[in-house]
């Protein structure tokens, strides 16, 4: 109805599930890294949970985009199934045939026939189930079980869970620790950020043909605070509020018509135009109240501590988008380098150089080297890296987001023939990035660098003693020392003996990460203690040699 006057060629918040619309935020980024790391590991099961809305089934659909050719996937997608049910349902998928009325063990032996004979043609087999919360124990037992067909360096099957945060505390029950022990990945997915809220509104409206901002900062800040981050819902009330706009000839939504939308769709009481909306009762029809989603979430996040949530902000998208990021930079009034300047290799000795490049292991050991580790071949590099007093920190993210870790670099690169290769990143200066591509040293432009790199990447960094990840609420032991004492050294205050998490804890690291342009939400993950030792000048290798 308001697309004409908009001058839009559709409906850009329909809650259709088109892909032209995808918009990946740092956590939804975030998420798919750990999701694709637990996929490459050698365990059973991958977790992914998250609020209804937040956006866990386009985290998934981008899973499956970027599984290798040699994959074959099954989808549950209704799991209220009894045992026999779901294995039936899952030789379904896997579209082998079975007895009728078949026994536990019938069903059993064909799935397991099934995946030997995949693992012989070098197949991968991944069995995915949504809505994962609805599962039995007992069938989640039945999954266990069917994960205990191996080799001696991996499972035949990968199980990927993605369900609501109930799924959680069902993970947590005495009868399921065994399950729970096989978990290689996990990640808790948290509502949009107000950055993120700004740029996904605009990305929807570019797509559907916007060529300037339909919404003002104070709408966005509004609808932020009133969809809680929640996109579903995000696409509802800015629906509404374009409908509202052109029903009053207005040519942008202000904070008014977003207050109002929120009240015709999710029924709050009071009214936008006085400013007379109350502040949390009855926001959130679909889950209760905002202020009860919100504590929720905050409190699953710090109490199963699965998601390093420090969230670098990204360079804006669009032009559309609502505010813009300030540029990460080690020099001042640099001009940037024209490819022309740049000493590149020619198409034909960069396809070589690519072709030589499919090992990641190529690439770590690099940057092994620049820790002053060696790297072995044909072991496991996480493994290698935590004998070293290391850990690997793996992310999809913006190249932003990896300058501000400030650490060298393993990039996954795709080359002019959609093949993977894997570089080293050593170094930036002047606005040039140090390549490392298959023992070839190399000063390459931002904009050529992210003509084949698409955002994945991994780092070495070293965690404080005791760090078995993110240091929340539920934290205790020596790496909370180790963060008080940290955090005292750095903000002036004498260090208390501490043995657990505590809320003033959280406070100084609230403090500490708003002044790293971190975000505040009071959680030690991978992001904030690299940029602790980076503050406390612990010998490491960095990108920028003056930086910290």
């Amino acid at each position: 109805m308001y697309t004409g006057f908009f001058a839009l060629r559709e409906n850009p918040f329909s809650i259709a599930p088109n892909p032209q619309y995808l918009y990946m935020s740092d956590r939804h980024r975030e998420a798919l890294a750990h999701l694709m790391f637990g996929l490459g590991e050698t365990g059973g099961f991958v977790l992914l949970t998250g609020e209804v809305g937040t956006g866990k089934t386009t985290v998934s659909r981008c899973l499956m985009e970027q599984l290798p050719a040699q994959t074959e996937t099954a989808f549950v997608l209704n799991p209220t199934l009894t045992e026999h049910e779901l294995l039936a349902t899952i030789c379904d998928e896997f579209h082998v045939q079975y007895p009728s009325q078949p026994t536990l063990k019938q069903l059993t032996d064909t799935i397991h026939q099934h995946l030997l004979r995949n693992h012989e043609a070098e197949k991968t087999t991944v069995l995915i189930i949504d809505e994962a919360q609805h599962l039995r124990p007992e069938v989640l037992e039945q999954l266990r079980l069917l994960t205990n067909l191996e080799t001696h360096t991996k499972k035949l099957l990968q199980v990927i869970l993605i369900g609501q945060p109930e799924l959680q505390e069902l993970l947590q029950r005495k009868e399921l620790r065994q399950l729970a022990q096989r978990i290689t990945a996990r990640y808790h997915l948290l509502p949009l950020t107000e950055h993120d809220v700004a740029n996904y509104v605009a990305h929807r409206l570019q797509v559907a043909g916007s060529s300037h901002p339909l919404f003002t900062k104070r709408a966005v800040k509004r609808l932020h605070q009133l969809s809680g981050g929640i996109p579903r819902v995000i696409n509802l009330l800015c629906d509404r509020a374009l409908l509202g706009a052109y029903s009053k000839g207005q040519q942008r939504v202000d904070h008014h018509l977003i207050g109002k939308a929120a009240s015709e769709a999710l029924g709050l009481p009071g009214h936008a135009e006085s400013g007379g909306i109350a502040r949390w009762p009855g926001y959130l029809a679909i889950g209760g109240t905002l202020a009860a989603l919100v504590v929720a979430l905050t409190w699953l996040a710090l109490q199963f501590g699965d998601t390093d949530s420090d969230a670098v902000p990204r360079p804006v998208q669009p032009a559309l988008a609502a505010e813009s990021d300030e540029r990460l930079d080690d020099s001042e009034g640099a001009e940037p380098a024209t490819e022309m300047q740049l000493d590149l290799p020619s198409k034909r000795l960069l396809a070589s150089m690519f072709e030589q490049s499919r090992e990641i292991e190529d690439a770590f050991a690099v940057v092994f080297n620049e820790w002053d580790k060696s790297l072995m071949t044909g072991a496991d590099v996480c493994e290698q890296a935590k004998q070293n007093d290391l850990a690997c920190y793996w992310k999809q993210g913006s190249l932003h987001g990896l300058l501000h870790l400030n650490r060298p670099a393993v990039v996954r690169l795709i080359d002019d023939t959609g093949e993977v290769a894997y570089g080293a990143m050593l170094g930036f200066k002047n606005g040039l990035l140090k390549l490392v591509i298959a023992g070839n040293e190399m000063e390459v432009s931002e904009r050529w660098f992210e003509r084949y790199w698409k955002g994945s990447y991994a780092v070495l960094w070293q965690p404080p003693a005791g760090y078995v990840g993110p240091i929340g609420w539920s934290a205790k032991g020596a790496s909370v020392q180790w963060l008080e004492t940290s955090l005292g050294l750095l903000q002036g205050e004498r260090p208390r003996r501490l043995d657990s998490f505590d809320s003033m804890l959280g406070e100084r690291i609230r403090r500490f990460q708003r002044e790293q342009r971190l975000e505040a939400d009071g959680i030690a993950g991978v992001q904030t203690l690299i940029r602790l030792n980076q503050m406390l000048q612990l010998e490491a290798p960095t990108l920028m040699k003056e930086a910290g």
